[in-house]
């Protein structure tokens, strides 16, 4: 498959409405279930996800409610959206070619928190609600994503295109033939006029979120070299890795203080069933 992969708010679904418009068949919806209602001003021009987002693998092929299942051979070309954990999961044998999009840290976290806040109002939750407590702080999902995103190429050489989201508002026409060329097909008219700048609603005015100046600055470096599609030395690659090693336990903390909140929370809905 010709996946599209990235984090939230990365650019994955503006890569879908290029491809979209270069011809390709997209496997999914412009806007799944209620998400027109809901969350549309996030994304006017849809965001074609479907049961393949969260990887291509036992669990969503064969489909798990209508059993059909996609053959590798015959979906060379479909274009599909696989977020990052997802892909990272995904059989290898449908990984034909992966185009992988990062977008500037500290917008993708100011970006990540509006979503939030959208979701938030259209469902009438609070900030305190369970389901934004288990979520990972942005900033460490911008890392933890991005990080296993290049160890997951590294590891398993797929081909992969891997650009900034800002390269590709700063100069569309080179960053779509470049893909269009790589890829050996796709109509370029239709691919370029998917790009819309003016949707974008994060600038380099967004705020630095909280997290020490030694990983903000690897940060940054990490993004530069990307953005300027600039080749990772050894030496950057054991910083990346230091960095990562440094910053894992948070996250495993994060998970385990996830699963007891997960664990009391079903505890007290069996406790409420018993009383009734």
């Amino acid at each position: 498959m010709l996946v599209v992969t990235g984090t939230p708010r990365s650019g994955t679904s503006m890569w879908m409405q290029i491809l979209v418009g270069a011809g390709f068949e997209a496997i999914g919806e412009p806007f799944p279930g209620d998400w027109r209602e809901l969350i549309a001003q996030a994304n006017p021009d849809g965001f074609w996800e479907s049961q393949l987002l969260g990887g291509i693998y036992y669990r969503t092929n064969p489909h798990p409610l209508t059993g059909a299942f996609l053959f590798p051979e015959q979906t060379t070309f479909h274009a599909v959206k696989v977020m990052i954990p997802g892909l990272v999961r995904s059989d290898l044998a449908y990984l034909d070619r992966v185009v992988g999009t990062v977008r500037e840290w500290r917008e993708f976290c100011a970006s990540r928190e509006r979503l939030q806040t959208m979701y938030r109002e259209a469902m009438g939750l609070e900030p305190q609600d369970e389901l934004f407590r288990e979520q990972l702080p942005p900033a460490l999902e911008w890392w933890v994503d991005n990080f296993a995103l290049l160890r997951d190429i590294a590891t398993r050489r797929y081909a992969a295109h891997v650009c900034s989201y800002q390269s590709l508002l700063d100069d569309p026409d080179k960053a779509i033939d470049e893909v269009l060329r790589w890829l050996g097909r796709g109509e370029r008219k239709g691919a370029i006029e998917a790009v819309r700048p003016r949707h974008k609603t994060q600038g380099k005015s967004a705020p630095t979120p909280d997290i020490e100046a030694e990983f903000a600055e690897v940060f940054d470096e990490l993004y530069d070299h990307i953005h300027r599609a600039e080749a990772l030395s050894a030496s950057f690659l054991a910083k990346l890795n230091e960095t990562d090693r440094a910053l894992r336990p948070r996250l495993l903390a994060h998970e385990a203080s996830a699963r007891v909140a997960a664990a009391q929370s079903l505890l007290s809905s069996h406790e409420g069933e018993a009383r009734e």
